[in-house]
């Protein structure tokens, strides 16, 4: 393990970084100031902290700053973690907080070694997760305008008597529409209008993620995932982007701890008590997981959509998929069978997914660069 001289604590704001530096082996620990938060002033800090020629290693907290500090700092051969603020010990009974003792606070448990570091994308899978990130955004906008549209037609007692929402015909429905006030009709149409552009913007989103995962190093390692039942393409490429490599977890149960769908445990003593699933980690992975679990609920079949993906998989592939299907569907009609609640069945059978998809990981690595 590599020695250091400093160990600098990073607390980043929009506009300003506070910074503290712990001395090695158990020196003083010191709050060295506020700079703003420029990579000029970044840079002036780094060459007052380096003075005699001092190894440095850096640390701040995962936030909506990003990436940026650390991808600097490493570029010049610095070492830099960013770490997960739910991680970092606390004392229940420090009440105060401010810039300066949280940057204190991260320089001397950076120095102990007992912060615990995220895992930082390159900016390639980076902006994979901003694309897949988008989508869900304008999902979750056009999921509201839709709702704002039906209530504001069942305000007016009109409800639509076809079977499906959201179809041609009801579409075809909703242009024969027609209100009392004249401001009300244009009212309605404004809500029709946001629907419509919301559809469009999200049909462009998917054909552009579709586009960018196959050019992406990840291409191959999406194409095995989409072999499992209930994962198409845009849960594989979501897997893909928030998760990075999947390599990089040692074992199935390290990467379900890390998606927060193992059960939670309160255990003293004599007592032991487990409750819901910690809900920790990446929520959005998470989502898509249990999504796709209640696709298990159906009896195991290779539809034909299905086949078609997994054979653009290898043969190891389509045999772990197949596993997991065979193991899901029965491991579902087992658990509902018992009268457990089905929202409780899909979290555990994703609890399971996700042991399966760290195995398909095992067998498939990115692409090189493409020329």
């Amino acid at each position: 393990m590599k020695k250091f001289n400093k160990y600098v604590g990073l607390d980043v704001h929009k506009e300003t970084i506070a910074v503290a530096v712990a001395e090695a082996e158990g020196g003083e620990v010191r709050y060295h100031g506020e700079i703003a938060n420029t990579p000029a002033a970044l840079d002036k800090l780094i060459k007052q902290l380096r003075k005699g020629d001092a190894a440095l290693s850096f640390c701040y907290e995962a936030g909506p700053c990003g990436y940026g500090i650390h991808r600097q700092l490493t570029e010049q051969g610095w070492d830099c973690q960013v770490v997960a603020p739910s991680l970092i010990p606390k004392k229940a009974g420090d009440r105060v907080k401010t810039d300066r003792r949280d940057s204190l606070m991260l320089a001397r448990l950076h120095r102990a070694g007992e912060l615990t570091a995220v895992w930082v994308p390159d900016t390639a899978q980076e902006a994979l997760r901003d694309l897949t990130r988008a989508r869900e955004d304008l999902k979750h906008l056009q999921r509201q305008a839709k709702q704002r549209l039906l209530a504001f037609l069942l305000r007016h007692g009109l409800r639509y008597a076809g079977q499906s929402r959201w179809t041609q015909a009801h579409y075809r429905w909703l242009e024969t529409v027609k209100l009392a006030h004249p401001v009300q009709q244009i009212v309605f149409q404004e809500y029709i209008d946001t629907v419509k552009t919301l559809n469009k913007r999200v049909d462009t989103l998917d054909q552009q993620i579709a586009s960018t995962a196959a050019e992406s190093v990840f291409w191959p390692v999406i194409q095995g995932l989409m072999a499992l039942r209930g994962v198409n393409l845009l849960t594989a490429t979501t897997l893909v982007a928030e998760i990075g490599d999947l390599k990089r977890f040692a074992s199935a149960p390290q990467l379900m701890a890390y998606l927060g769908v193992v059960p939670s445990e309160y255990s003293s003593g004599g007592s032991k008590s487990r409750g819901g699933i910690t809900k920790t980690g990446n929520g959005h992975v998470r989502r898509v997981l249990v999504e796709a679990a209640w696709c298990y609920r159906f009896p195991a079949r290779k539809t034909a959509v299905l086949q078609r993906r997994a054979e653009k998989a290898s043969d190891a592939v389509q045999d772990i998929a197949w596993k997991a299907q065979t193991r899901l569907c029965g491991r579902y009609r087992l658990l509902a069978a018992r009268g457990k609640l089905k929202v409780q069945v899909c979290t555990a059978i994703a609890r399971e997914l996700a042991g399966f998809i760290w195995a398909i990981g095992q067998t498939l690595a990115p692409a090189t660069a493409r020329a």
